[in-house]
């Protein structure tokens, strides 16, 4: 494909991506599996010129005042090139090529800068959400926005059920990977290059189920689970299982772990990933109705929430985010909670990749108040008991991650427990 061509299937892609939900890397790869012309290298350079768009849209849109699909690709090569000249023979209308420039197009490329950018442009989130950002973020708002423009590191939890973090390292340095512990999980593994990670998911060591992909923040909200041997633990909104089988490695296989979850094609990917865990206490279930009949020591409410934590993986999430499918995730999350309090006479781990007030600590202020008999227990504590460590920077009363500041994922964590 020529330089122009790639262009056109990135503004194709971006088109189909306004009316679709599907996840851009995985709609990505679909694009590509029917339309087999595109070799490798092209396959790479479309998908970084998407993400580079889903990333800066807001200021791709601010230059060029158009949130079009094209308008924002022409924004894209013009953050890379200041020659107004070079921007225009890359849409060179050949062939399956980009089509030339328009007379508008060029004169917005060639428009001087306009006044200071506001805010949401600045940090490249929706302008309608910036009342929130701001009351959970702060002062900190626009460094923590710049910081989930970046890339995301990529994170492997041991599976202790197969292996020490130390032999897996030992494993992995020799495939030839660049692999550091985490500086809080610790069974946690950073891979600290990107080169061969492609790989990682051929690797012996993945195969005999020795680590699983796990971003950092939630290998410690599944830690504050405390599980312990031979307890009865719902895993209540499991998806794809990644915090059942972290839960089911800190129980040493013993006892059970119910997983449920209203989602059949994602709780389906759990049962082969336990097996190769040699995780055979996970139990998956489909909610179809009635809730599974209690009791359980533990709750884990892996809440479906905005994903604003994970921005930086799924830079798509920011743009399909709205008002309304807030306010009904709220809804969402309250429910859960109520469910888990009605099943759990021990306690209750609530967690959301989400950075927003209104998903989290509100939640928890609700909770607390239609459930006078529980109580917030400090996650410090827990951290403290549970290995020995000082917590890691955010945990206090709840665990507060973000890129910022703990250099993880956005993650919220709060466990609950019933009163004396």
């Amino acid at each position: 494909m020529t330089p122009s061509a790639r262009l056109q299937a990135a503004i194709e892609i971006l088109g189909a991506l306004e009316e679709t939900g599907a996840p851009a890397d995985r709609f990505i790869r679909e694009w590509f599996r029917a339309r087999r012309y595109a070799g490798s290298k092209d396959r790479a350079a479309v998908g970084e010129r998407v993400f580079s768009v889903l990333r800066h849209r807001a200021s791709f849109a601010w230059r060029m005042q158009s949130e079009a699909p094209r308008a924002l690709a022409i924004a894209s090569v013009a953050a890379e090139s200041d020659d107004a000249a070079n921007v225009a023979a890359v849409f060179s209308g050949e062939g399956y090529g980009a089509a030339a420039l328009s007379e508008e197009e060029c004169a917005a490329i060639a428009a001087p800068a306009r006044e200071s950018p506001p805010l949401h442009v600045q940090g490249e989130f929706p302008a309608w959400l910036e009342p929130e950002l701001a009351r959970s973020l702060g002062e900190n708002l626009l460094a923590e926005m710049r910081a989930m423009g970046e890339r995301a590191p990529v994170d492997l939890r041991v599976n202790t059920l197969k292996a020490t973090r130390a032999d897996a390292l030992q494993a992995l340095r020799a495939e030839g990977f660049s692999a550091e512990p985490t500086l809080y999980a610790s069974i946690g593994i950073r891979m600290t290059r990107d080169e061969k990670l492609s790989a990682l998911s051929r690797s012996p060591l993945f195969e005999q189920g020795c680590f699983e992909f796990q971003d950092e923040a939630a290998q410690i909200a599944a830690a504050l689970c405390a599980a312990k041997p031979g307890e009865r633990i719902l895993d209540l909104a499991a998806g794809a299982g990644g915090k059942a089988l972290a839960l089911a490695a800190a129980m040493q296989n013993a006892g059970e772990i119910l997983a449920c979850d209203i989602d059949e094609a994602r709780l389906a990917q759990l049962a082969p990933r336990a097996a190769r865990a040699g995780a055979s206490i996970i139990h998956p279930r489909l909610l179809t109705g009635e809730p599974p009949a209690g009791p359980f020591e533990a709750v884990f409410v892996d809440a479906p929430c905005s994903g604003t934590g994970t921005w930086r993986r799924q830079p798509e999430l920011k743009w399909r985010l709205t008002p309304a499918r807030l306010a009904a995730l709220t809804r969402t999350q309250d429910g859960l909670l109520d469910t888990a309090g009605a099943l759990a006479p021990g306690r209750i781990v609530y967690a959301t990749c989400s950075l927003l007030k209104c998903e989290n600590e509100d939640r928890i202020a609700a909770f607390l108040e239609r459930h006078p008999g529980f109580a917030l227990r400090a996650a410090s504590e827990i951290w403290a008991a549970e290995t020995g460590s000082a917590a890691p920077p955010g945990t206090d009363r709840c665990f507060n991650a973000s890129p910022l500041r703990t250099g993880t994922d956005g993650f919220f964590a709060a466990v609950l427990a019933r009163k004396d």
